[in-house]
């Protein structure tokens, strides 16, 4: 029973709990009870029945959790309204077994303060409410887990980047299956390690997230491992979905490398101007003089046959002028019924005289009904000047080059397939060939931005190009774009 110290230290314990707390017997006889208990009655308490000293009924109360006790011998605790015929404020008794080896031996009641009570539970709602709100309306996906990956807290966001609905994560979903391959040991190992944020912490980590339809969307994962005392218990996980960056990155580096040959097709404007006035004046003068010649002096065939050829060369050599001119002229990015045929005639015009050519076979097939497409003519000729000559190089000035044009999709789409018969691209390269920067020619040879802008353009233009190719037979280039649609339609 310890000293009488110590009595007199629970003695006053209990007594400043300020609640009624009583021992009964198993017949329900007060056999102590701290002071708010007998403040009433005063030591006469002690033998009485508590039903008799608290409620003055002749039998137990309806209510009382004393027999539930004695015959459960667990703790009990149970809400009241009223004792017997006194009406009572609602109140909360717990009775507790007290054992004398394995039998009970008495129970102790303990009356609880039930408004507080009631404002703990309001308080405790309340919070969790907030708690739940907080959670559901954060903007980056929140997942906590237990240690063998059952989904405990999952929010809606993380709901929008998985595609699972809450209910099936609660229910259904592993932690495990979130990743792709052994992403979720990669992360534990990392939230276990010191290199990643300290022991239990993981900050700003890139990772994919596996979606419900097979898909990967590109998070940052910031992570922690929930300890009590030193066991691992739960992990909880913040997602930040990073495929709308990186959708905004992708659309500026496309914008960037626009500008970038925006400029160069400035440039090259600029150049043509200045060639087109230093070669026009001394062509028109050799067409003027040799016409004249023509003219006024009676001249042998063979001769005149000689001044018609200067004065046919001296025309070509206007046209391919006028034409680079066309094709390099400065202007604002102007969408306009354009007839695809006559821009690739005009830039195999421009190309299939250079040296680069000579050795090449080109045939044309064009649809003579192809519809005219809503385009930017000159962003659509450096399309095909990109792609033929890129054929040209491929085939390093020998083979065929082949140039196609149909419609399709009941003429509401049109197709231009550009194919050569060089060695082909690489497997391991076809998927990249539209990445900026990505080149397959030797250094200092390509930039390995060409591909990459023709993508731009061609996605600009709410149309699809793609490539197919195979090792030693060529490769096959193919662009679809929107036609122009009928006024009906």
């Amino acid at each position: 029973m310890g000293s009488e110290t110590e009595r007199e230290y629970y003695r006053k314990v209990l007594d400043s709990l300020g609640r009624r707390l009583f021992v009964v017997s198993p017949d329900l006889e007060i056999l102590a009870g701290n002071r708010p208990a007998t403040r009433e009655g005063g030591p006469e308490v002690i033998g009485r029945k508590c039903h008799e000293y608290f409620y003055g009924e002749p039998v137990p109360c309806p209510s009382c959790p004393v027999p539930e006790v004695l015959e459960t011998k667990r703790l009990v605790v149970r809400r009241t309204t009223e004792a017997g015929g006194k009406q009572k404020q609602s109140q909360c008794l717990q009775a507790t077994p007290i054992f004398d080896g394995t039998e009970i031996e008495a129970v102790t009641v303990l009356d609880i303060d039930l408004v507080h009570l009631h404002n703990l539970e309001t308080e405790l709602t309340r919070s969790n409410a907030f708690l739940r709100n907080l959670i559901m309306s954060s903007v980056d996906g929140i997942i906590a887990s237990d240690m063998k990956g059952r989904i405990l807290i999952f929010n809606e966001a993380a709901s929008r980047i998985t595609g699972y609905t809450i209910d099936e994560a609660l229910t259904e979903l592993n932690i495990r299956n979130i990743y792709p391959g052994d992403g979720a040991r990669e992360v534990m190992r990392n939230l276990r390690s010191e290199a990643s944020g300290g022991k239990g912490k993981l900050r700003f980590y890139p990772i994919d997230c596996l979606r419900k339809d097979g898909t990967t969307v590109a998070i940052r994962l910031s992570a922690a491992i929930i300890y009590e005392g030193d066991k691992e218990i739960a992990t909880v996980g913040f997602f930040y979905d990073r495929s709308e960056k990186r959708e905004l990155e992708q659309k500026l580096q496309k914008t960037q490398l626009q500008l970038l040959q925006a400029e160069k097709m400035a440039s090259l404007g600029k150049l043509a101007a200045g060639v087109a006035h230093q070669l026009n004046n001394p062509l028109g003068g050799i067409t003027l003089y040799a016409q004249l010649m023509m003219e006024e002096y009676a001249l042998e065939g063979e001769a005149r046959e000689d001044l018609k050829r200067i004065i046919d060369d001296a025309e070509r050599c206007r046209d391919t002028v006028r034409e680079l001119l066309e094709f390099a002229r400065q202007t604002r990015q102007e969408i306009r019924l354009n007839d695809l045929n006559r821009a690739i005639s005009q830039t195999l015009f421009l190309l299939e005289n250079q040296a680069l050519f000579h050795n090449i076979e080109i045939t044309k097939d064009l649809d003579p009904n192809l519809p005219k497409v809503p385009s930017d003519l000159q962003q659509i000729n450096h399309v095909f000047m990109n792609l033929i000559l890129n054929a040209a190089e491929a085939m390093e000035g020998t083979g065929r080059l082949r140039v196609e044009t149909l419609s399709a999709a009941n003429g509401s789409r049109v197709v231009i397939r550009i194919s050569d018969t060089g060695p082909g691209i690489p497997e391991d390269a076809l998927p990249h060939i539209f990445e900026p920067f990505f080149t397959t020619k030797e250094q200092g040879k390509g930039t390995g931005l060409g591909l990459s802008l023709a993508y731009g353009i061609i996605e600009n233009h709410d149309g699809r190009i793609w490539a197919e190719s195979e090792k030693g037979r060529g490769t096959v280039f193919t662009i679809e774009l929107p036609a122009e649609q009928s006024s009906e339609e």
